[in-house]
């Protein structure tokens, strides 16, 4: 017979308020204005779930400690040492840890089944469900894994961000999907070890295929949707474990990650299957106008002009996106903006979904800068203002701002919404250099544009100068 672990009543009550947490966590981080405090529940609750189920499983508990220590520790350090630009791969890297982790509690259970209590004493064998639990959770963990090195290496820079477009992928991706899923379906009924191996290879080569042809474009899709399958990987490693918490805390962030992924994709008009399926829609002819072709006119300015532009202007909207994150310049944007509101100007900033690396890359550093949860708008409900606005400040952001999502079917942004920053009466633009396009690869035309002035430098040193233009 099946020999389960019988949970006792208190800890299934521990669970329960550890769950409970959790749940309230992610309100709290659905608003810039809750998420310490949604943040300090989530780690209560994780205490509360760790301690609840070091105190039922106490075998070789120095062990244990000694390892919370040092991955505590590294995890600290990483913390204290990390740039918030880096801070997309940062992610990406941890959800890579959290699906190696499902596949080696997977790969231990089925080693060592009596150990986990999901061994049949009268067969001798894993009972069935255990099994079906034991293939899916190892081969979500293996998919994490893999598509997860791939989308760090793609966001660090070690790997090109633009599609890699392998001949018959779809058909490759299809049949190894189909071949995961049969030989799960087949493990039910054997358990050899070819079996087992096979489903964990396939997986790790199918996170690997899935990844490579998405663009930099899709990127924050990705890691949202990576967020999601570490957390089915981790509910399926709770079955096999028989731990109710990581049932519970897996299926949270499961669920809520898939959602973010369908929100993301939604705001950039994007299919969630297309994107999830390894770059689906992509292309490899489309891409629309790039940044090599022949030099076109635009008007540069400097930062005295900036200054006395915004200065005089009534109402600013400032639209920050990766280039800003790169030079850290959130600080000093906060300086510039405190000096044109004691002018009398009023501003705003506009957050596109997509900007940056990950979803909320540019509400984190503003918040970090200290700038009012109040000045800070989303796309969809400051777009109609461009119209009236005196200036848009463009502060390292193309593709979030590009009109040709509006236009060129053959852009790979096109259908995306983007913020109307070409309706302001004057658009201000830093950006380090005309050389450089977004990170889907497209040229701007508002660069080129009448109402247009370019700012070409790094974007910390621009808003510097602006503020001590201001200052005098």
């Amino acid at each position: 017979m099946h020999e389960g672990i019988i949970t006792p009543d208190w800890a299934v009550l521990a669970y329960l308020v550890a769950g409970t947490l959790f749940i309230l966590a992610l309100r709290g981080l659905s608003s810039p204005e809750s998420s310490q405090k949604g943040n300090r529940n989530g780690m209560i609750g994780m205490a509360i779930a760790v301690g609840t189920t070091l105190v039922l499983h106490n075998t070789g508990l120095p062990l244990i400690l000694a390892a919370i220590a040092i991955g505590g520790g590294i995890g600290y350090l990483i913390a204290q040492r990390i740039q918030m630009t880096a801070m997309p791969e940062l992610v990406a890297g941890f959800h890579s840890l959290v699906g190696m982790a499902a596949v080696l509690v997977g790969a231990a259970a089925y080693l060592n089944p009596q150990a986990f209590g999901i061994l049949d004493s009268v067969t001798n064998e894993i009972v069935p469900t255990s099994r079906v639990e034991m293939g899916l959770g190892v081969a979500i963990g293996a998919i994490t894994f893999s598509g997860s090195v791939i989308a760090f290496l793609k966001l660090s820079g070690r790997m090109s961000g633009n599609p890699i477009l392998l001949p018959g992928r779809h058909i490759i991706n299809l049949g190894t999907i189909v071949a995961i899923l049969g030989l799960v379906g087949y493990f039910v009924t054997d358990q050899s070890p070819w079996v087992f191996w096979t489903i964990t290879a396939l997986s790790f080569a199918i996170g690997f295929l899935l990844i490579i042809p998405i663009g930099g474009a899709d990127m924050p899709v990705v890691i949202s949707m990576l967020n999601s399958y570490s957390g089915w990987a981790a509910a399926a490693m709770g079955f096999t474990l028989q731990n109710t918490a990581m049932i519970i805390t897996g299926a949270l962030v499961g669920s809520s990650g898939a959602i973010l992924s369908y929100i993301m994709c939604k705001a950039m008009n994007r299919s969630f299957i297309s994107v999830i399926a390894g770059g689906f829609g992509a292309d490899s002819g489309a891409g629309g106008a790039k940044g090599s072709g022949p030099a076109k006119a635009f008007k540069a300015g400097s930062a005295e002009d900036a200054a006395f532009i915004m200065q005089n202007a009534e109402s600013v909207i400032i639209i920050p996106g990766y280039g800003m994150a790169v030079s850290q310049a959130q600080h000093a944007l906060r300086e510039m903006t405190d000096l044109l509101k004691k002018e009398g100007v009023s501003v705003k900033y506009a957050i596109h979904p997509v900007a940056g690396r990950m979803p909320g890359h540019m509400n984190v550093l503003l918040a970090e800068a200290n700038v009012p949860y109040d000045e800070v708008f989303e796309l969809e409900d400051i777009n109609s203002e461009f119209a009236q606005a005196d200036v848009a400040f463009v502060i390292g952001a193309n593709d979030v701002t590009n009109p040709l999502a509006k236009t060129d079917k053959t852009s790979p942004i096109y259908g995306m919404p983007v913020l109307d920053v070409e309706k302001a009466k004057t658009v201000l633009f830093v950006k380090r250099s005309m050389g450089g396009v977004g990170y889907a690869g497209v040229d701007n035309p508002v660069f080129y544009m009448d109402n247009t002035m370019m700012l070409l430098a790094d974007a910390k040193k621009m808003v510097e100068t602006i503020v001590k233009a201001l200052g005098h």
